[in-house]
């Protein structure tokens, strides 16, 4: 079943359903509610405790039953944020529909200056809440609730991606560190750098001082051994996964030159595995859609969107400027040239956002149905 989070599909019987919404915070809960019988809508502030807002559900609830009604259903959410999904997964073992909203996607006042209070937000909650609840499209959107195997499987990704950067900041560093020695021509990024900095001399031709040597070793292994292990730890999982895991689809998709092993792990774990119910729905998850501003006879189109995720905007249109080197021959590669015949700049910087949302579509239609785009080059399977 495709992902449709922007509207419920469930029939909603207000006069039957416990509503709650929670506003979390590192070191206390705020929870409204509306209950079925009760005039005033309760509101309760809890510490950090999931048992407490169990019980409070369930104090909740017998209210209503005294009043009269009959709850058959018990609906909570709560914005995505720093406590992730795990709320969301242990309230539905125990029986609570939990739901997880887009913050982005709820409607906030657009005075200059507006009151926010936690008693505030959780009034915006509920009323973007209840309107999703009804069933009324583009109200607010949910978050897919992963697993607890599908939120660990992105982990791998995102820390190779997080020590990249540092390893930059690293390489930037020991370049300063050496310029301060005179020494302006050795490369940290080299295969052999390690090796390399017994032999360096400063002008006067000395040796590196020994605590600097040291730190550069220090450095140097930050720099190597914590992206080799996640990237043999990855090679690993791969050759033990059986087919029908995400793995196959990431086998796959590497078969594409020009496609490596990091970016189709990226592309699976964090886009491809969602199940997303059309191009249109992916196209706007990796945030490659425009954003047009009209009104009245103005028509303006401000740029991407951004709104999506952004680890897979980077991705792919680093992807399609890699993809137009080696799939020169491809069908998607005919269609950029021809548009960017001129040779404009912007012409092309333009249309390499396009390009990517087309290949970023292409590759979730193989992914999804085995198909091979016409013109498009494979590795040999291994």
């Amino acid at each position: 079943m495709r992902n449709d989070l922007s509207r419920s599909r469930t029939l909603f019987e207000q006069d039957g359903t416990l509503i709650a919404v929670v506003e979390l915070s590192l070191s206390s809960w705020v929870v409204a509610g509306i209950v079925p019988g009760m005039d005033r809508h309760p509101l309760k502030k809890l510490g950090a405790d999931h048992d407490a807002l169990l019980q409070l559900m369930e104090r909740w609830r017998h209210e209503a039953i005294k009043a009269g009604r009959t709850i058959s259903r018990i609906v909570l959410a709560f914005e995505a944020g720093r406590d992730g999904f795990w709320l969301a997964r242990w309230l539905k073992a125990r029986g609570i529909e939990a739901f997880v909203i887009h913050s982005t996607s709820v409607a906030v006042p657009r005075d200059h200056r507006r009151a926010k209070t936690d008693r505030l937000d959780t009034e915006l909650l509920k009323r973007a809440f209840l309107g999703w609840l009804r069933g009324e499209p583009e109200h607010c959107h949910m978050a897919a609730i992963p697993t607890p195997g599908e939120e660990d499987a992105r982990r791998p990704n995102r820390e190779r991606e997080n020590l990249i950067g540092q390893q930059t900041r690293i390489v930037n560093r020991m370049k300063a560190c050496l310029v301060r020695w005179g020494i302006r021509n050795f490369k940290p990024t080299l295969r052999q750098a390690a090796e390399r900095l017994e032999t360096l001399r400063t002008p006067e031709g000395a040796a590196l001082p020994p605590n600097t040597l040291a730190e550069m070793r220090r450095d140097m292994a930050r720099l190597r051994e914590q992206i080799r292990e996640i990237e043999a730890s990855r090679e690993r999982r791969l050759d033990q996964a059986s087919e029908n895991e995400p793995h196959a689809m990431i086998r796959l998709l590497a078969r594409v030159v020009g496609v490596g092993i990091e970016t189709a792990d990226m592309l699976v774990h964090e886009i491809l595995s969602r199940q997303l119910r059309d191009r249109r729905a992916v196209a706007r998850y990796a945030g490659l859609t425009g954003s047009p501003d009209e009104s009245g006879q103005r028509r303006k189109e401000k740029g991407l969107a951004r709104a999506g995720n952004a680890r897979v905007r980077r991705g792919m249109i680093q992807l399609a400027w890699r993809f137009l080197l080696f799939q020169k021959d491809s069908e998607l590669a005919k269609w950029f040239h021809a548009r960017t015949v001129d040779g404009r700049g912007g012409t092309r910087n333009t249309m390499i956002v396009a390009l990517a949302r087309k290949l970023l579509i292409m590759l979730w239609r193989m992914a999804m149905t085995g198909e091979v785009p016409p013109g498009v080059i494979l590795r040999s399977a291994a």
